[in-house]
């Protein structure tokens, strides 16, 4: 292939090597290597070997990025040769994404989260000291050697602000802080500080549970499932996790065989818990049927939606967990290959991972004959680089390969053609937790918590106008009060204005929803959604309408723009509601509502994935159940 290279575009020493260490050292001069030219003057080989690698890509850009600080054309000349990918491709992936650059910048970057949860909790006047301070966001400070950002939610939701730290070099590192204010967004910025992000406090307390999951905390909150060793054992010793009960699942399915394991899963009725809520043994039964060959598990940890953390904690926390359980799958389906894409914002969580799955690796959890069966099943990692649409699977798999994230039109449906074509397995992290329990207490026994519907206990990620904000876990059926209670309720003096439920994707209900059974079917019939399970509380005192305005700028900003539907009608509503904010509508608002109306009609109908198809719900509802931006629903925003 005639690569069509950068004119003049060298790679440093510096970029080559990072790249070599995802790539490999180049075989031959067609590859990035020396040419020889008796050898190599006439003909060309490694090409199709090149090409079948091209899902190294995005390692690649993030392996030049954590070195130089951006992604330089030379770079991108000597990615494209290692893996034989055209250079228009390769920055068509790299500008893709929200955390990579095109343009020299400095080695030191703040991303300062302004979602939801940290707004409300004073981001935007930490942003607006910063601009003070700093000057306007991308300014580079420090002798040039670092800028702040705003960023969309880091996923810290129930610590907020939060602010993420990233320092590029030969000594690169990342980290999350939170809670911030603007004088530690500064402190921070002047620090030195390498290595893999810690949780110095977390390990302190480990045992004791985890402030990020307050029932951990309680010792009345003894019946947890998926929280049960959150905050009580070491997330990166493999042994720890044996001791309180980790791999007697594997051990149960290796002795079951496929086809009972696929059994249990189709006995507990598990429905997934990101948001789609298909049936989980269903999925597994059409890839364990498939014909084609190879088949795959993949495990969607780009958990972007604002709001949601509750798949951080597990990563963070219970890592060893989520790889067993990833590993069932394969037995189930007949994958000899997982994949787990955690998304870029995560650095603690992708550090946690990756060691799990090496020392599960090591000590034979993983590999070709895993527990010494005739079952072979590993786990490659793949971190996102700060995309929400990534969070859709088909958009997932093309940034696997390479790609940029946009969504496929379905049919086919994953199940069919996932990733690399194949017949694929995807569920979230929050899905894949529930199988051990499944196998060592049985379908039927995990079917009967909940509702029909419903089965099993489900995570919520509490956070906002909360006293003990966290990953909470009930069994389906729980009402929306009875979760608050929970929680602590509203600090003192507060009364409940509305909840977001779901998300920046979900909608709001008000205090009249406390009643609200928390299930599925529940929440269909009050006609809101469980969502990715974010329960964001506002009260009297919040700025409603500032809300619903950083909400169309969320979808705005994270639209693909594959589509016309969504990338001009996320563009309009935002326009719109800033119109209504001002309190200037355009022809009056009678006429703003029907076109917002027509806006989300439009996306809904037309869209190719889910992000325009609920880009409206949230901004409708609170509008129409709430009063917000000047409704009817009882008050405008304050």
């Amino acid at each position: 292939m005639d690569l069509h290279l950068i004119p003049g575009a060298v790679a440093s020493a510096e970029e080559k090597e990072a790249v070599d260490r995802v790539a490999g050292r180049p075989a031959t001069g067609w590859e990035g290597g020396n040419r020889r030219p008796k050898s190599e003057g006439h003909t060309a080989t490694g090409g199709h070997a090149a090409r079948d690698r091209r899902h190294l890509l995005l390692p690649a850009l993030w392996a030049v990025q954590a070195r130089a600080g951006f992604i330089s054309p030379g770079a991108v000349n000597y990615i494209c040769q290692r893996l034989a990918v055209p250079p228009a491709d390769a920055y068509g992936v790299a500008s893709f994404y929200s955390m990579l650059s095109t343009e020299k910048r400095p080695m030191t970057i703040a991303h300062v989260c302004d979602d939801l949860a940290c707004r409300r909790a004073g981001a935007e006047t930490s942003c607006a000291e910063l601009g003070t301070r700093l000057g306007p966001p991308g300014a580079p400070v420090l002798k040039g050697a670092a800028a702040w950002h705003r960023s969309p939610c880091l996923g810290m939701c129930e610590r907020a602000p939060a602010l993420l730290l990233q320092t590029a070099g030969p000594n690169r590192t990342d980290r999350v802080l939170a809670p911030v204010d603007a004088a530690a967004v500064v402190a921070a910025l002047g620090e030195e500080r390498h290595g893999p992000e810690g949780d110095a406090a977390g390990a302190a307390a480990r045992r004791s549970g985890s402030p990020s999951a307050p029932q951990t905390l309680d010792a009345r909150h003894a019946g947890l499932r998926l929280l049960r060793r959150v905050g009580r054992v070491d997330p990166e010793s493999l042994d720890d996790y044996r001791a309180h009960g980790g791999y007697r699942a594997l051990r149960r399915a290796l002795d079951l065989g496929p086809e009972k394991v696929l059994r249990e899963v189709l006995d507990s009725r598990l429905m997934g818990r990101g948001g789609a809520a298909f049936p989980t043994g269903r999925k597994w039964d059409a890839v364990a049927r498939n014909p084609v060959k190879p088949h795959y598990v993949v495990c969607n940890a780009d958990e972007s939606e604002p709001g949601t953390f509750k798949d951080r904690v597990l990563l963070e926390e219970d890592p060893f967990a989520v790889v067993e359980a990833m590993t069932i799958a394969g037995l189930a389906t007949g994958s000899e290959r997982g994949w787990l894409y955690v998304r870029g914002e995560y650095p603690l969580a992708l550090h946690r991972f990756e060691t799990a799955v090496a020392r599960a690796r090591a000590r034979g959890y993983l590999g070709a004959t895993v527990l010494g069966e005739p079952f072979a099943f590993d786990i490659e990692v793949r971190r996102g680089a700060g995309a929400y649409i990534c969070g859709e699977e088909t958009a997932l798999f093309n940034s696997i390969e390479g790609l940029r994230g946009e969504p496929r039109n379905k049919p086919p449906f994953p199940v069919q053609a996932g990733l690399f074509g194949k017949p694929t397995a995807i569920n979230n992290v929050e899905t894949l937790a529930n199988l051990p329990e499944i196998l060592l207490e049985g379908g039927p026994a995990f079917a009967a918590v909940g509702t029909e519907p419903s089965t099993g206990t489900k995570l919520f990620c509490v956070s906002g106008s909360i006293a003990r904000p966290g990953v909470y876990e009930v069994p389906f059926g729980v009402t929306l009060g009875g979760l608050l209670d929970l929680a602590g309720g509203l600090p003192a003096g507060r009364s409940l204005r509305a909840v977001l439920l779901g998300g920046a994707a979900g909608s709001f209900v008000g205090p009249e929803a406390l009643a609200i059974p928390l299930t599925f079917e529940g929440t269909r019939a009050a006609g809101a959604s469980l969502g990715s399970g974010v329960v964001l509380v506002y009260d009297d005192r919040d700025d409603l309408d500032g809300a619903l305005l950083r909400i169309a700028a969320f979808f705005r900003d994270e639209s693909c723009g594959q589509c016309v539907p969504c990338r001009v009608g996320t563009q309009r509503q935002e326009e719109l509601v800033a119109r209504l904010r001002a309190g200037r509508p355009l022809g009056g608002r009678a006429a703003e509502m029907a076109l917002l109306d027509e806006i989300a009609q439009a996306m809904r109908d037309a869209s190719i994935c889910g992000l325009g198809q609920t880009a409206s719900g949230a901004i409708q509802s609170g509008i129409r159940k709430l009063g917000a931006l000047g409704g009817d629903g009882g008050g405008g925003g304050r």
